[in-house]
């Protein structure tokens, strides 16, 4: 899959910065004059002051509606659109109180945030747009693929005229999910019409989308997966749920052999409602299945992937930050000719950016979908260094800030990047992942805060169960569905209750966010682990982690998340027990 690759320059040019600016004012331009009449621009306190100073001004034509944006509207974070998004959880939901609050219209799905404080995910609101989010176009077509996306969503917000009619049904999914519908056109007043077919291009059923149970959902993908010989791509949103189903597949190779050889769904759990639609479309392969048998399961050695399917040429995910951690064992079982592709840089508020070059899974452009603003990380977060993007200098540490189509302004995204450069096309920045604003442990269900983790501990340290002295914690991987892993150090002897630590970190973890009880409900969310390490062990890592940096151990601490490979090993060879 050849393409030419794009280098960044480490300075725009005065005619690509002058390109930059036009393009950027005329986005905000048409953001303000389409947001400007919502309940939100109109009643919120942030905004009070712009939306007076802009009122009657012409807003695509008045040189000054741009300079007070830029001087009146704040950064805003979620707490100033909770009442507005509140709204839509009202019964009934009155068409008259919801429409045009943060957007014109209604939105065409809610999609729930990763909660990373209090007990109840972030909600917000996604309208119509004529171009939904895309990646950038591919350099040769993917023929066959397999889209490991749900297509599931909660009970839908049914918003109802004055008199009761329903005006709308609005569903509440992920952002992945609403995203993946929005793309295809896949209203979920026409789902029926789908569940019975195999899509054209792909290779499992549209059913297969609405299994809930998190281990079937991975199997049944990898069943029609496994069957089709002329797979040409993988699509999963991320790559930690492709290395899922490759450990699913392992456990269940002869069942899936099986499978394939006599035509028949297995007895998987939770499936009975799409069950029919699933056999529908098996078919029996003793042809292939004695291939598959050949072959042998999916860890049996490296490239396995291009030997079940010698068409494979992409994988499509997230990949980049915390979850590069599984890449080298993908690119093992994906074997050296297959592409892993890392499409977009993405959150549930907005997309931030797209891909630079094909295989290159950590460098971004920033996306003009909307519009990306910076805050720079060396002085205070107040509106004042708002920085525009011909603002920005390679090597620096920014914070996006995001006003978008969805009707957030200035909205803080909690993610630091560095730029490296800007893209020589168009001028915009160039830039990699460097971390949350606050670190946390992040998992495909929820992201998991200090906080979080802490409370943990205080429920789990008392003389019946262990003292806890100090603690880090990983993604636990060793075994599937993941989880979070404490690693701990402790005084004195394990309590007589040590047994049960699992589970009451576990109640402390959903006591923080109800997701992790829906995840582990599905299989995808495990009991916390707890790995007792050697006296001393955390001192030790101050010094070896000082060493290694070349720093002063005083310089040195134990974070609440441990994402370095190397020091990941490090501690696990110091484990002596485990709760």
């Amino acid at each position: 899959m050849p393409t030419s690759r794009v280098h960044p320059i480490a300075a725009l040019t005065p005619e690509l910065e002058a390109v930059l600016k036009e393009d950027t004012n005329r986005r905000l331009r048409n953001l303000i004059a389409a947001n400007i009449k919502t309940r939100y621009a109109r009643s919120s306190p942030q905004l009070s002051d712009f939306f007076l100073a802009v009122n009657e001004k012409d807003i695509q034509n008045d040189e000054s509606v741009l300079l007070d944006f830029r001087r009146l509207v704040p950064p805003t974070d979620y707490e100033s659109y909770r009442p507005f998004m509140m709204m839509f959880n009202s019964h009934p939901c009155k068409l008259s109180e919801v429409e045009n609050m943060l957007a014109p219209g209604l939105p065409i799905y809610i999609p729930l945030s990763s909660a990373t404080s209090g007990k109840i995910c972030k909600q917000f609101a996604k309208y119509f747009r004529s171009r939904p989010y895309s990646a950038s176009p591919l350099p040769s077509r993917v023929g066959v693929i397999s889209l490991i996306y749900t297509f599931a969503y909660r009970d839908p917000v049914e918003v109802v005229t004055d008199s009761g009619d329903v005006a709308k049904r609005i569903p509440v999914c992920s952002d992945s999910t609403g995203v993946t519908r929005a793309q295809n056109n896949w209203s979920i007043e026409t789902d029926d019409t789908r569940m019975a077919s195999i899509l054209p291009g792909h290779v499992a059923p549209w059913a297969t989308g609405f299994i809930i149970h998190h281990r079937s959902f991975l199997l049944i993908h990898a069943l029609f997966a496994l069957a089709n010989p002329s797979l040409e791509g993988i699509s999963v949103p991320f790559v930690t749920i492709f290395m899922d189903m490759v450990h699913r597949m392992e456990e269940e190779w002869a069942t899936l052999i099986s499978s394939i050889r006599n035509g028949t769904i297995p007895n998987f759990e939770q499936i009975d409602h799409v069950q029919t639609y699933l056999q529908l479309n098996m078919r029996a392969d003793p042809q292939r299945a004695d291939e598959l048998r050949h072959i042998g399961p999916p860890l049996s050695g490296p490239g396995w992937a291009q030997r079940v399917w010698p068409r494979l040429k992409l994988l499509t995910s997230i990949c980049s930050g915390t979850f590069a951690a599984s890449l080298p064992q993908a690119r093992s079982i994906l074997g050296p000719n297959v592409v892993i592709y890392n499409p977009l840089y993405i959150c549930t508020e907005c997309l931030i950016g797209r891909s630079l070059n094909l295989e290159d899974t950590e460098t971004f452009v920033v996306a003009t979908d909307d519009l990306i603003e910076f805050l720079d990380m060396t002085q205070e977060s107040t509106h004042g260094q708002v920085l525009q993007a011909w603002d920005l200098q390679p090597g620096k540490f920014y914070q996006p800030m995001s006003t978008t189509h969805d009707g957030l302004w200035r909205y803080l995204i909690d993610d630091v990047i560095q730029v490296t450069g800007f893209d020589p096309r168009s001028g915009l920045p160039v830039f990699r992942y460097s971390r949350r604003t606050n670190l946390e442990l992040r998992l495909p269900h929820a992201i998991i805060t200090e906080a979080d983790l802490v409370s943990v501990i205080h429920a789990i340290s008392g003389e019946d169960i262990v003292e806890v002295q100090e603690f880090t914690t990983v993604v636990d991987d060793r075994k599937f569905p993941q989880t979070v892993g404490f690693f701990v150090s402790v005084t004195g002897d394990i309590g007589p209750n040590a047994k049960s630590a699992r589970q009451k970190g576990f109640a402390a973890l959903v006591a923080t966010n109800v997701e992790h009880q829906i995840a582990f409900d599905a299989d995808e969310f495990g009991l916390p682990t707890i790995r007792i390490i050697k006296p001393g062990t955390f001192a030790d890592y101050r010094r070896w982690r000082g060493e290694s940096l070349n720093v002063g151990v005083g310089q040195t601490k134990l974070p609440a998340v441990l994402t370095d490979p190397k020091a990941q090993e490090w501690m696990a060879r110091r484990v002596v027990t485990e709760l």
